[in-house]
């Protein structure tokens, strides 16, 4: 039991140091490039080609950075360990990075107290989510991969080698860069606050609430069902308390909240384009939740409770509860 224990501490430390050196490279180039454009800038008036471009193509240079530090080396660091864990992980991190890689830039030009605003908002955000995630994986560094992930290891057999490459990392750089490029804009236009900003802090404030009480709830749960399945006594087949009464995946919805509220933000500050990568979100999150429901009815024990659950709970939005034969039920 103690070589176990002993066993299992090791591994932990050594994910744990391979997460926090993973990023090294591109944090070590970028404070490289603001360095050298300071001290080029201040003593020749001019800059080397690589600086240069880098000075005049921020939003290029961290899809570069982000191409070669996560999607070149998490991908070959997940064929070492034969693991994706660490991806998860960093999608709760990525966007810290990025707002302050926006702020930071030679060329940003931005509202002083709207920026301080999104910085601190994307911080909650990101503990928010680092410790549902550890919370979830028992406070251990690469407990377990996304079950998407095992699922498509068996779906692509000998090819997932090269393919995860493409489903995984490179699916997450469009994803996270679109859904930050609003970072991007508030760090690119420099108008005061006005109505519609707060309009955006409300919403993204409301996101985080209702998908921290969201996951709190669920993770209550499925921790009070472990503790039943260990006493050999029946589990609660269906969370349909709390925020999961009015809604099928509260958490899915804070989470769009969230995003759409920086959406917000670069529309009122006239890129209303940026709104993409928010929607791209939605409809990844629309297929996950479809796998999440087939997840669930495949599972015999609570199929049936399930598909109730299904006929009287709105799927994303809170709402009544609907009665199985039509109608609304507005019993709290």
């Amino acid at each position: 039991m103690y070589l176990q224990v002993t066993t299992m501490a090791s591994s932990n430390l050594k994910h744990a140091v391979i997460a926090f050196l993973a990023p090294v490279p591109s944090i070590l180039f970028y404070l490289s490039f603001l360095n050298n454009q300071s001290h080029q800038t201040s003593s020749t008036g001019s800059l080397s080609p690589l600086w240069e471009w880098c000075y005049h193509h921020p939003l290029l240079l961290a899809n570069a950075l982000f191409f070669l530090n996560v999607n070149v080396l998490f991908w070959v660091i997940s064929q070492v360990l034969s693991n994706h864990w660490m991806i998860s992980l960093y999608w709760t991190v990525i966007p810290v990075m990025l707002v302050h890689y926006y702020r930071a830039h030679p060329l940003a030009d931005y509202d002083w107290w709207r920026s301080i605003i999104a910085i601190l908002m994307t911080w909650v955000w990101s503990l928010r989510m680092v410790h549902n995630y550890f919370r979830r994986e028992n406070w251990q560094w690469s407990a377990r991969e996304d079950w998407r992930f095992t699922n498509m290891t068996s779906q692509y057999g000998k090819h997932w080698w090269w393919a995860s490459f493409f489903a995984i990392y490179l699916a997450q750089q469009v994803f996270l860069i679109g859904l930050c490029l609003p970072m991007y804009v508030i760090h690119s236009v420099n108008v005061p606050l006005n109505i519609w900003d707060f309009a955006a802090i409300m919403i993204c404030i409301s996101g985080i609430a209702i998908a921290y009480y969201a996951d709190t709830q669920l993770y209550n749960f499925a921790s009070k069902n472990k503790k039943l399945k260990a006493l050999g006594e029946p589990v609660v087949v269906t969370l349909d308390e709390g925020l999961w009464r009015y809604s099928r995946h509260p958490n899915y919805f804070g989470e769009q909240l969230w995003w759409w509220g920086l959406a917000i933000f670069a529309w009122n500050l006239g890129h209303g384009w940026t709104f993409i990568g928010s929607f791209l979100n939605t409809m990844c999150l629309a297929y996950v939740t479809k796998l999440v429901e087939q997840r669930m009815l495949e599972q015999d024990y609570r199929a049936e409770a399930y598909k109730q659950y299904q006929k009287t709970t709105s799927v994303w939005i809170p709402w009544f509860k609907a009665s199985p034969i039509g109608g609304k039920d507005k019993k709290p």
